[in-house]
């Protein structure tokens, strides 16, 4: 059985940066004084493989030295050092460690405190409407550039919150929203580029809803009304903003939390189709099989199998 899914609740080390990050040794017990939080986190990641959790923050990876294996719904990488990732809000995730030689840098920071006036028609894109920010790893494995230019600011954003030189708020906003530009201009598959209409943020509401009611009855007529705009209106925007119609968005949106809940908790198939407001169990089965080329049970097996196979050839 799958372990349930953790909601990680993240301290912040600076709550105006809105962000923590550290790193995890597991071949020294040599740290530094101000490190007495590593010791803590050594002592919970020690086992092969941690359990599903997600927390709202964005989490960025830097591997100095092993490798990791990190599992998402959507996809499965293996890091090794001088590797980056990304991995977006909310977004379930564990991760295999295949040696005792890993060594990485963790960065977890809240991007929407990082929403101003200034930032909002670029920060807009880091929504996540459609996908995680995991489907941006592509650009880190596909572009060394950029992956140096990532890791070079994490461990820059790492040495100024140690050493909290005057001005290192500054420091460290800049190099983070240096990162975010970084995916932005080399996402040449687009999965960034949401229409650039301002009607985004009128249809963020909308989206919210969406994503609270998963498991009821999505109404177009409710959400319309809510934000004073005709059915027909509404139903037409949806489609040019989000690029997709709302029936298949809502589908899209209830097949992959179902695919969070076959990964993360012990649940029967006819269980998961209810929390997710599919009740008709044949329309389930069909809509995810047009998603996931494959049945809930086989998706469920096929990654179980693919954990239990890491996590033995690492012992």
């Amino acid at each position: 059985m799958l372990a349930q899914i953790r909601h990680e609740q993240v301290v912040y080390q600076n709550p105006f940066l809105s962000l923590r990050i550290w790193e995890i040794d597991g071949r020294s017990h040599d740290r530094a004084p101000e490190a007495l939080l590593l010791e803590t986190e050594n002592d919970r990641r020690r086992k092969h493989y941690e359990k599903w959790h997600y927390h709202k923050e964005v989490e960025f990876l830097l591997i100095f030295s092993g490798e990791m294996t990190v599992f998402c719904p959507d996809e499965t990488f293996v890091l090794r050092a001088g590797d980056v990732a990304v991995l977006g809000s909310r977004e379930p995730h564990t991760t295999v460690y295949t040696g005792a030689e890993l060594r990485y840098c963790v960065l977890q920071v809240d991007l929407e405190q990082y929403w101003d006036q200034s930032t909002l028609s670029s920060m807009k894109h880091f929504a996540e409407v459609l996908r995680p920010l995991s489907a941006l790893n592509y650009v880190y494995q596909s572009d060394a550039a950029v992956r140096e230019e990532t890791a070079k600011a994490i461990r820059e954003i790492y040495r100024e919150m140690n050493e909290r030189q005057i001005g290192y708020e500054l420091a460290i906003s800049s190099r983070i929203k240096a990162m975010l530009l970084l995916l932005l201009r080399h996402d040449r598959q687009r999965h960034l580029h949401y229409d650039d209409n301002d009607l985004l943020g009128r249809m963020q509401p909308a989206l919210d809803y969406i994503e609270e009611n998963l498991g009821g009855k999505v109404s177009v007529a409710e959400l319309s009304k809510r934000l004073n705009f005709s059915y027909t209106y509404f139903i037409k925007q949806f489609k040019r903003i989000i690029g997709m119609s709302f029936t298949d968005f809502v589908t899209y949106k209830r097949i992959q939390k179902a695919e969070q809940l076959l990964l993360t908790k012990d649940l029967s198939i006819a269980e998961v189709a209810e929390a997710v407001g599919m009740n008709n169990i044949g329309h389930f089965y069909r809509m995810f099989h047009r998603y996931n080329d494959c049945t809930p049970k086989q998706f469920k097996e096929r990654l179980k199998q693919q954990i239990d196979s890491d996590a033995l050839a690492s012992s």
